[in-house]
């Protein structure tokens, strides 16, 4: 690739990843795992021309953002689960008002306070239905640090693409640990800029009127323009409508613009996948784990494989079929009471030959544990 090359936590490759995205505005609260990311943004941004928040909590912080980006800025905010809890508001506000912000969840156990300092991934499903209502969301995650750089970036693109907010959910032991990264030269990675309208000044600007390909451009607030934002149901001009037609298209849209775009997000990685007769289905720090098993078993003759998922919702189901089409069995290593179980039962042919593999006391999953757990199925015993 030639780049500049890193020794670094997972936490500084989101920031690394962030600003080579075009991140221009940052607002926070600290909160373990994921302080290392409002620390390091509070030095780099502003050399940048950036501008870094402190604020007093977490639904200042994604309302922050929030604001920032209706005026043309590309933004992110950086959480742990207490946090996400109180930023959920926010969250839906941007959905249904098409706001894109970057947010990102370290995770750590829970719920309540938890276990602040210790690894999780119990936040899976907060993710996807933490607000109210009907919605699709994006979300993504990594188990290294040069993924975690490249994901960010995609969080970035999707975010600016479909006009939403994108979640990254990483975890303790990835944001704390560290490791090579190394970051591209500028214009290495396709970065999507913000689609600015053509609407002149003193022409009508309609904020909520599609293009033929259904994207929204959009007029920084506070410029020629003037037009309403609400997390009402809305008409074309952002003004609150409870016609249902409005209603029902409005839904629609805010839906399908993710759902009708499952293959294009999806981000994942295989090994050993063809011929595995068992198939572990994995993410974020499981997945390093996973790995080393699957290699390790390999080694012996068993045919072991892995499907690292990098994205996590919307849900990439047909992939995760096809990937399982031939496993005796799938086991989906995950640190949870089985979260992304439930997703991988419904989307495969034989949900009764799935299982789970966790742990949820606060320590990284082993691939000794994995092993031990997959004798259990395979009846072998321990």
């Amino acid at each position: 690739m030639g780049g500049d090359l890193r020794f670094v936590q997972g936490n500084e490759a989101c920031v690394e990843a962030a600003l080579y995205a075009g991140l221009d505005f940052f607002a926070g609260y600290p909160i373990t795992p994921s302080t290392e990311i409002a620390e390091l943004m509070s030095s780099r941004l502003p050399r940048r021309g950036g501008r870094f928040l402190q604020m007093e909590d977490e639904i200042a912080s994604i309302c922050a953002i929030i604001g920032a980006s209706l005026t043309g800025s590309k933004v992110m905010t950086a959480t742990s689960g207490p946090g996400f809890s109180l930023m959920q508001e926010g969250l839906g506000y941007a959905i249904m008002a098409e706001i894109p912000c970057v947010i990102v969840d370290v995770q750590r156990g829970g719920p309540s306070t938890g276990l602040p300092t210790k690894v999780s991934q119990g936040d899976i499903n907060q993710a996807r239905w933490g607000i109210h209502g009907d919605h699709a969301i994006v979300a993504l995650t990594a188990s290294n640090h040069q993924d975690v750089f490249s994901i960010t970036v995609d969080a970035f693109n999707f975010s600016e693409t479909y006009r939403t907010p994108v979640i990254l959910l990483f975890d303790e032991t990835i944001g704390h640990m560290r490791e090579r990264l190394e970051v591209p030269e500028p214009g290495g990675i396709h970065l999507v800029e913000r689609l600015k309208t053509s609407v002149r000044e003193g022409v009508d600007y309609h904020p909520y009127l599609q293009r033929e390909d259904g994207r929204l451009p959009m007029s920084d607030f506070g410029g020629v323009h003037r037009y309403n934002v609400t997390g009402l149901f809305h008409d074309m001009w952002g003004f609150p409508s409870e016609n249902p037609r409005v209603v029902h298209e409005l839904m629609r849209h805010l839906v399908d613009k993710i759902e009708n775009h499952v293959e294009r997000m999806t981000r994942y990685r295989e090994y050993y996948v063809e011929d595995a007769e068992v198939l572990l289905v994995s993410y974020g720090a499981s997945a390093r784990s996973s790995l080393h098993m699957v290699t390790d078993r390999r080694q012996h003759g068993e045919k072991v494989g892995l499907l690292e998922l990098q994205t996590l919702w919307p849900f990439p189901a047909a992939l995760v079929r096809e990937k399982a089409r031939h496993a005796e069995f799938v086991v989906v290593v995950e640190m949870n009471m089985g979260q992304v179980l439930l997703s991988v039962k419904a989307s495969v042919e034989r949900p009764e030959r799935v299982f789970l593999a966790n742990r949820v006391d606060g320590t990284l999953i082993t691939p000794i544990d994995i092993r031990n757990i997959l004798r259990l199925i395979q009846g072998k015993g321990v």
